[in-house]
């Protein structure tokens, strides 16, 4: 498979802001630098599928966490202030890449009318889970799958509502974490 570059995932974060949507040829284009329009996707994806979970893989590399977020928690003792330190740092790397997140915004919305992308994005997401617990469950984080899901939802709205409008600005968004934290782990 062709890999997805960076353009063309942020293409798709930033119609959100233009109001317009890319076509797929226009971001199978970006993605291999031809401007010309003559050129479609069918040339470099074997079809819309390949291009879709092209883009789910490279939306999942660009908000993944560096070896150095990784390694600056690395030998802390589990604890609900490390969860939440955890959960710091995924908000402020979804809000730090603003237009990555919101072409994953873009896909989920796109996924709500198209089942076939409703496919793909469920499988991603799942697998995007488990592979959370799993991080979860090795480093002896509290928490289990209920409560993971739980914390998906939430700090997916909490990172809607900021890069959109936020309800309550002059809270800072850690202490919302935080008090996500305190209210949903046991």
């Amino acid at each position: 498979m062709i890999a997805v570059d960076e353009e063309p995932v942020e293409l798709v974060g930033r119609t959100c802001d233009e109001s317009v949507r890319a076509d797929s040829d226009e971001v199978g284009q970006l993605t291999h630098g031809f401007p010309n329009h003559d050129i479609c996707t069918t040339n470099y994806f074997r079809n819309r599928e390949s291009l879709i979970t092209g883009l789910f893989e490279r939306i999942g590399t660009r908000l993944a966490p560096t070896p150095a977020d990784l390694a600056a928690r690395a030998g802390a003792q589990p604890s609900r202030e490390l969860f939440a330190a955890y959960l710091r740092d995924i908000v402020r790397r979804l809000t730090a890449q603003r237009e990555v997140t919101l072409a994953l915004y873009e896909l989920r919305l796109e996924a709500a009318r198209r089942p076939e992308l409703a496919r793909l994005l469920g499988d991603w997401q799942r697998a995007d889970l488990d592979a959370v617990i799993a991080f979860n469950e090795a480093a002896g984080l509290p928490g289990g799958r209920r409560e993971i899901a739980l914390f998906h939802y939430a700090i997916e709205g909490l990172v809607l509502d900021r890069l959109v409008s936020p309800i309550d600005p002059d809270t800072p968004t850690d202490e919302v974490v935080d008090a996500l934290v305190a209210g949903l782990l046991p």
